[in-house]
């Protein structure tokens, strides 16, 4: 019988895994379908270009309390994550990086390289690299990311802030998630 790969984030981090809080653990350590829910809220930026890409990439509008779903679903060559932010959807998929203690994520036509950082109050995610259909974004164009996931109230919380280059806030959401239901 083959010997099953460790969950994904559990094989970028490997023995940095455990210095995460339980409740960030947990949630990265599935093998099997796992739906989380929760609230958020969403800002959106205003300016022109923002409003835009925003709008390319089928980004959740502004709202508090919104509801929010994500499935992760485990597969041989990663993690699928489908949100769900009211009503809209935004997919991507996460795999290990060649460069080890990194991983890629995919959402449409762009690719990610980040570098997970644990500690012991909880994970942050550092962009490193983008590509846009296959080819390389010059830094001075790359999106500012911050991402980090903690626990608060015995939550798993999370808080995403995406800036562009001279258009400013593009979306920051941010909230909490409990598992609501294994698939």
């Amino acid at each position: 019988m083959p010997e099953r790969k460790a969950p994904l984030y559990r094989q970028v981090l490997g023995v940095q895994f455990d210095r995460l809080p339980g409740k960030i653990q947990s949630l990265h350590d599935v093998t099997a379908p796992v739906t989380v829910s929760g609230l958020c809220q969403i800002r959106r930026g205003a300016h022109p270009l923002a409003r835009l890409f925003g709008c390319l990439m089928g980004l959740p509008s502004a709202g508090s309390d919104v509801p929010v779903t994500v499935t992760f679903q485990p597969s041989r060559g990663g993690e699928t994550w489908q949100r769900h932010f009211g009503g809209v959807g935004l997919r991507s998929h996460q795999s290990a990086a060649r460069r080890p203690g990194h991983l890629i994520e995919r959402i449409g036509p762009m690719n990610f390289l980040l570098e997970p950082r644990a500690r012991p109050e909880g994970l942050d995610l550092v962009l490193c690299r983008v590509w846009i259909l296959g080819l390389p974004v010059p830094r001075r164009l790359w999106p500012l990311v911050e991402a980090n996931e903690r626990v608060r109230e015995g939550l798993f919380a999370f808080d995403v802030a995406i800036r562009l280059p001279l258009a400013g806030l593009l979306i920051h959401y941010q909230g909490w998630l409990r598992e609501s239901k294994t698939s």
